[in-house]
């Protein structure tokens, strides 16, 4: 079996949104809890406002990035797709399509399945560099299938 998704998946998928839970719902709890009129300039309701709107708005993002994370691997004759929970094999038949997006210096994956699974229609995870480019090149009727590149390139 061979990993196709970066080692820090488990990094972005878990300690990053953990981090950004416990570090900000404190500062957001504190902002709300503790009794002040002002800070600096900004009067207190507008600042309790402004924190919970930063709070829920960073939730909201993480949950719908990096929480949806996947780690993959593959070997010939299916893709294992994880959430560090749950494990789904995935044959190659099952598969519609492995589309490759990418984002300023950031690159995803994300495998589209004709039908749902334990993680829906659709797992989307950081390929590793050289790792992901020989599967497909030691799989290359798997490549002309399923492979598709996309997403602007900057």
């Amino acid at each position: 079996m061979q990993r196709i998704s970066t080692n820090l998946t488990l990094f972005l998928k878990l300690f990053i949104p953990v981090f950004w839970i416990v570090f900000f719902g404190s500062v957001t709890a504190a902002a709300m809890l503790y009794q002040f009129e002002y800070v600096g300039d900004i009067p207190a309701r507008t600042f309790r406002l402004l924190t919970a709107a930063f709070y829920l708005s960073g939730l909201l993002l993480l949950a719908f990035t990096l929480m949806r994370l996947k780690r993959v691997e593959v070997d010939e004759e299916f893709f294992y797709v994880t959430n560090y929970f749950k494990t789904a094999r995935y044959p190659f038949h099952n598969i519609e399509k492995v589309e490759v997006s990418h984002f300023f210096f950031f690159r995803t994956a994300t495998i589209f399945f004709r039908k749902p699974g334990i993680f829906g229609r659709r797992a989307t995870f950081v390929p590793t560099g050289y790792r992901f480019r020989e599967f497909w090149e030691t799989h290359p009727e798997l490549r002309e299938r399923l492979l598709v590149e996309g997403g602007p390139r900057h």
